[in-house]
């Protein structure tokens, strides 16, 4: 077996474009990685269970509502 058939250049173009295949997640505001950037926060999982790293200014905050009080002021 030669070196050229383990090597062969068919397959490489979609080896290569496999490994650099980004998967998007979060509506593709987000990239699943196994760690997220510094910049970057983790917002939920991905379907092959690496993180949903998302730029923070794109994550919804909740915010929470006040319990009535039952006055008028």
């Amino acid at each position: 077996m030669t070196s050229e058939s383990i090597f062969s250049p068919s397959w490489l173009p979609s080896y290569i474009a496999n490994v650099l295949k980004a998967r998007h997640c979060w509506k593709k505001l987000g990239r699943c990685r196994t760690t997220c950037k510094d910049s970057e926060v983790f917002y939920l999982l991905c379907n092959d269970e690496t993180k949903c790293c998302v730029n923070p200014k794109h994550v919804p905050v909740k915010t929470r509502s006040l319990p009535p009080t039952g006055s008028l002021e």
